[in-house]
């Protein structure tokens, strides 16, 4: 039901986007709105209140982000408020982010190694990543699991190429245990 809901909204903001040609505007306040949400625990606790009335709810972020952020913005902000829909806020604007970046040609990768890379490698992981997909840029993410001992995992999307020694161990396994001794 909630990815529905984000799906939703989130499509909705981002035609809007879309139609009045503000996809950089948008997409740089929703970033700004996000992180002032973050920022602020006692907002989201405000606004998932249930003895505090939609219209005060309203009037809050009417005065905190009402001339910070577009009209648009502010009018869908007060659109999820009156739909009882804050609860969702979060994966309705990363739903829109996400919407954004396909839009944009922006691919976001993580990339997972056993050692940290440094930023050499990090910018050939990235250049070999444009190469092989159709992304203008990337967002790269890195982390680190010493449990691969070697190679990496890169996720993007629903894609995955894991090509980490563990992985490989894990399948030479497998096949070792098919095989049934006479």
């Amino acid at each position: 039901m909630a990815k529905l809901i984000s799906k939703t909204y989130g499509e909705a903001l981002f035609e809007l986007a879309v139609e009045e040609n503000k996809t950089d505007i948008f997409m740089e306040e929703i970033l700004a709105v996000r992180a002032a949400i973050k920022q602020n625990p006692d907002l989201s606790a405000l606004m998932n209140h249930p003895k505090i009335v939609k219209e005060e709810k309203i009037q809050v972020m009417e005065n905190i982000f009402k001339g910070r952020v577009s009209e648009e913005l502010v009018g869908f902000l007060k659109l999820i408020i009156s739909k009882d829909r804050y609860g969702e806020i979060d994966e309705i604007l990363e739903y829109f982010l996400d919407k954004i970046k396909e839009f944009k040609g922006i691919g976001v990768a993580y990339v997972t190694t056993p050692l940290p890379l440094d930023e050499i490698k990090k910018s050939i992981v990235e250049d070999k990543l444009l190469e092989t997909t159709s992304y203008n840029s990337m967002e790269m993410h890195f982390d680190v699991d010493e449990t691969l001992i070697g190679g990496m995992v890169i996720r993007i999307g629903d894609r995955v190429v894991d090509s980490t020694i563990k992985t490989k161990l894990a399948e030479l396994e497998k096949q070792l245990l098919k095989i049934q001794l006479a």
